[in-house]
């Protein structure tokens, strides 16, 4: 039976939100505090603010023991582990912004009430950042207590479109500290998905042949520096794939084939192998170029990070240029862009691709007309600053279009009928920045990123392997999600 904590959980962005309702899932006392009165009314009211599947049932099943507040003074003072789960962003230089863990701090410190207390950074901070939280607790506790209030560095790697599977069903748990006691108090906390002792939830059922995560426990640097590592690796890993598909379009092979070829290989690995326009989102971006700051601190270059970078950016590029191949002068022309949120299944909108080429295609004079299942309520509030018509429908959005980019693997786009949409199209051209297409709809000129031009006809049955989190490695290439295992990305 599950020891019941008192949780307490500083932050209701997407880390926060999951761990909250994660953690009341597994039969722990939550307090979800948030500064913002409006989404706090809100999570009280049972309704999310963002979009990921199954949170919302997940918070229905939880609702008796999770509240959610804006009060430090009720929400710090009894809790037996806190989490610090708010915001990094990026400064213009690339380092990670730490004013809002600094005031997360300081207004915990200040209710702390003298028992033994973990205080735990979920958010992804550089190295040291744990030692600098443990300062601010000393320096603004009212009556501080030496080895009482325990710092602990806690990392996540979820997902976002399925961060209740990365959740429930993680490959590792990753705990940093210098106290013992604050580890153990973790794993305590921890104890149902160590043990995998909770009731899986129907709609987000354990998978075959799944165990139990591996516990790393380690150094509080270590554990700060694991998060950066792995975001960078397979940031690095993307940018590797998209590199090779740009030869591979100049020298006639298909980057779907080579993926598979090399991903064959277990020491590889199939996933992250997927060309396209390049990873977005809130993590991979972020954290590489923090990783990169933070050697520059120490006087330690990172060049294949550096070159990760660029590579991922010239993708960006690569849409536009693809467009203008065939279109020459984009003035004047109309471009349906299909796909909003940087990856499926989740509205997040951040250093998503669709937004550079959105603006780009608006720069050179395109009538922009956009298209998203889930985020674009989301974009009427976060691009304002773009120029663009929304589309109720795929098929409004190619009405008269002289071209369409696919931005986004949704579902529905991957099995749309593509024959029937464009028909309604002035040039029935496609640029498929995610390769989700394996037959090429009569007629139509189809771009892809790093693929021999297919013949208009259906793809011969191939082969498929199934993985346990929903990855499919084909013989035409990678289906795969492009998100983190943290989500960032976080």
């Amino acid at each position: 039976m599950t020891q019941a904590l008192k949780v307490t959980v500083v932050g209701t962005g997407y880390v926060g939100l999951g761990t909250a309702i994660m953690l009341a899932y597994l039969g722990h006392e939550v307090v979800g505090l948030d500064v913002d009165q409006a989404k706090v009314e809100q999570l009280s009211g049972g309704e999310l603010p963002i979009y990921e599947p199954g949170l919302d049932q997940l918070l229905l099943d939880s609702m008796e023991r999770v509240r959610w507040t804006t009060d430090y003074e009720t929400a710090i003072p009894d809790a037996d582990v806190i989490f610090i789960c708010v915001g990094t962003p990026p400064n213009k230089d690339g380092s990670p912004n730490l004013k809002y863990v600094a005031q997360a701090a300081r207004s915990i410190a200040q209710n702390l009430n003298g028992k033994t207390q973990v205080i735990v950074n979920k958010s992804t901070v550089p190295v040291g950042t744990g030692d600098w939280v443990a300062r601010i607790l000393e320096e603004h506790a009212r009556e501080y207590h030496a080895n009482r209030y325990l710092v602990v560095s806690n990392p996540e790697f979820l997902r976002e479109g399925t961060a209740l599977f990365d959740s429930l069903y993680p490959d590792r748990i990753v705990l940093g500290s210098d106290h013992a006691e604050g580890i153990e108090r973790m794993k305590t906390l921890y104890a149902p998905l160590l043990d995998q002792s909770f009731t899986p939830p129907a709609y987000v059922p354990r998978p075959e042949g799944y165990t139990r995560p591996e516990l790393v426990s380690t150094a509080l640097s270590s554990a700060e520096m694991i998060k950066y590592a792995a975001n960078a690796f397979l940031a690095l890993k993307i940018s590797f794939a998209n590199e090779i598909a740009g030869l591979c379009e100049r020298v006639g092979a298909d980057i779907g084939e080579v993926a598979r070829g090399i991903g064959s290989d277990a020491r590889i690995g199939p996933r992250f192998l997927a060309a396209g326009a390049g990873w977005g989102g809130s993590c991979f971006g972020k954290d590489t170029s923090a990783l990169i700051s933070t050697g520059l601190e120490y006087g330690y270059s990172m060049p294949i990070l550096q070159a990760a970078i660029e590579v991922n950016n010239r993708q960006r590029s690569l849409i536009i240029s693809k467009l203008q191949m065939h279109l020459h002068r984009l003035k004047g022309k109309r471009v349906a862009v299909l796909g909003m949120a940087f990856k499926p299944n989740t509205d997040d909108l951040r250093d998503a691709p669709a937004h550079d080429t959105i603006a780009r295609l608006g720069d050179l004079g395109a009538t922009v007309v956009a298209h998203d299942p889930v985020a674009m309520p989301r974009a009427r509030r976060e691009w304002q600053h773009l120029n663009y018509h929304e589309a109720a429908s795929v098929q409004d959005a190619l009405r008269g279009a002289d071209a369409v980019i696919i931005a986004t693997e949704w579902d529905e786009y991957r099995h749309q009928d593509w024959s029937a949409v464009t028909g309604g199209m002035r040039q029935r051209l496609i640029i498929d920045t995610r390769n989700i297409l394996t037959t090429r709809p009569e007629g139509v000129t189809l771009e892809q990123i790093g693929r021999r031009q297919m013949a208009a006809q259906a793809a011969p049955e191939l082969p498929e392997a199934q993985f346990s989190d929903g990855v499919v490695v084909t013989g035409i290439g990678v289906k795969e999600l492009l998100g983190t295992p943290s989500g960032n990305l976080s």
